[in-house]
């Protein structure tokens, strides 16, 4: 029992800091004539409420794509189609076409951000919580202060209450699939991965190695038995959900090819708001734009699910994250929440998983590497406090940049500099952390073999 009345705070606190969040500034607020993403969600569901389903995704006199055209998924535009049907019988004039280009009043963003809170308390939160309840080995406390560090996570929580999206639902969906995949619930596995992909593109490259897990299992399990049947019901349920989302699509060619157009963008480039970290870095010496010209994203959440198996590099990457979000932030006038969440999540992390003390070899996991370096190099026992004096750098470098970036202003010939500098940082933060991660990935998979050996 006490355990719910835990969880029950837990999730009330991040529900109350996300709504808090949301009572700020969003992202174009005032700035025509594009305004910004809070202005795209709305034009969404004012072009799928008054257009046929056939027009969604082509520029027509009553669809100019070059404002905010739907370039999201199927699943996406019927969660615009519903918000839609509420927001037309609140006040119609919200989603009213053409007219309604701009809105902006305090009831229609109690409407917005209302939209993603049920969203996040219909799909991200209740698996957030049954996915840490069903770690194993792990004790009831360490459970509850997983969800408090997930729920917290800023990066997440500044995006969708404060810029203004609804990456909550796919994220959501993926961590169902995650679920389905941990617990041998393949059927929902599979599903809600499907169901990831049909909101947000982009779920498309954190699903793959999830769906080759599950076939693994199929083939695993013998293509003429047990192994066979699972393989069906997989493939069945993976292709209904498809065709589902994708039916009115289907009926042209020329429908489908569309959306495929509208979803995977060759010509968008690679530098919108200064968020693709590494492009942007690389970019000062090389011009990667004229090289290859698509865009990119970090693969940031799945680092949530792995706070009860490396606290100190978990938190300290999703700081990161956060972090090189900066100049978008600040464009969308979100200082003061950038700096209350960054805090609160850091202190949660800390106070939960004691993550100071959890810098040894075997809580780093780098004892397997240790080991195997020592071979060679008998001295090498000082990674730990390497790892430590790097990541006091590294928040010393951001509070220092963000200083720099909010009280002074760049040189007339470097406009560009502080941002620039923030996507240069985050670059090296997440060079590291991919040799870093990779190491324990390698070291872990050749455990493994060496273990089978031994067996």
């Amino acid at each position: 029992m006490e355990k719910w009345y835990l969880t029950t705070v837990v999730v009330l606190v991040g529900l109350m800091i996300r709504w808090t969040v949301s009572l700020n500034s969003y992202s174009g607020a005032g700035k025509p004539p594009m305004f910004g993403d809070y202005e795209a969600q709305r034009h969404w569901q004012e072009i799928t409420f008054n257009l046929p389903v056939r027009q969604w995704y082509f520029n027509t006199s009553d669809n100019n794509l070059q404002y905010w055209g739907l370039d999201y998924p199927p699943l996406t535009a019927y969660h615009s189609l519903l918000c839609a049907y509420v927001a037309k019988f609140i006040n119609p004039d919200w989603i009213a076409l053409h007219t309604s280009r701009g809105y902006e009043s305090q009831a229609h963003k109690l409407f917005m951000r209302t939209t993603v809170f049920i969203a996040d308390l219909l799909i991200y939160i209740p698996a957030v919580i049954l996915y840490c309840y069903c770690l194993k080995e792990t004790s009831t406390k360490k459970k509850i202060a997983n969800i408090l560090c997930i729920l917290l996570y800023p990066g997440l929580i500044l995006i969708d209450y404060g810029h203004f999206q609804y990456n909550s639902v796919s994220l959501g969906f993926a961590l169902w699939g995650v679920l389905g995949v941990s617990c041998d619930w393949d059927l929902l596995g599979s599903l809600a991965f499907c169901l990831a992909i049909n909101y947000k593109q982009m779920e498309l490259y954190h699903s793959l190695p999830f769906f080759c897990f599950l076939l693994g299992k199929c083939f695993k399990k013998g293509l003429k038995g047990k192994g066979f049947v699972l393989l069906i019901k997989l493939a069945c349920t993976v292709v209904a959900s498809f065709i589902i989302c994708w039916l009115p699509f289907f009926t042209e060619k020329e429908q489908t090819l569309q959306v495929l157009r509208r979803l995977f963008p060759v010509d968008r480039g690679l530098f919108e708001d200064k968020v693709a970290n590494v492009w942007c870095s690389f970019n000062v010496f090389v011009k990667i734009k004229d090289i290859l010209p698509h865009h990119t994203q970090i693969i940031i959440r799945p680092v949530c699910l792995i706070f009860n198996e490396i606290p100190f590099m978990s938190t300290w990457f999703l700081l990161v994250s956060t972090f090189s979000m900066l100049p978008l932030l600040l464009k969308d006038e979100l200082l003061m929440p950038l700096i209350v969440t960054m805090m609160a999540f850091f202190i949660a992390c800390a106070t939960s998983f004691s993550i100071f003390e959890k810098t040894s070899e075997e809580e780093l996991q780098l004892k397997s590497f240790s080991v195997s370096v020592r071979k060679y190099l008998p001295c090498f026992t000082f990674l730990p406090r390497i790892i430590q004096h790097l990541f006091f750098i590294s928040m010393v470098t951001m509070v220092l940049l963000t200083l720099m970036t909010v009280t002074l202003d760049p040189p007339q010939k470097l406009p560009d500099l502080f941002s620039v500098l923030v996507c240069f940082v985050s670059c090296l933060n997440f060079l590291f952390f991919l040799v870093y991660f990779n190491i324990i990935i390698m070291w872990d998979s050749r455990n493994g073999k060496n273990q089978k050996k031994i067996n």
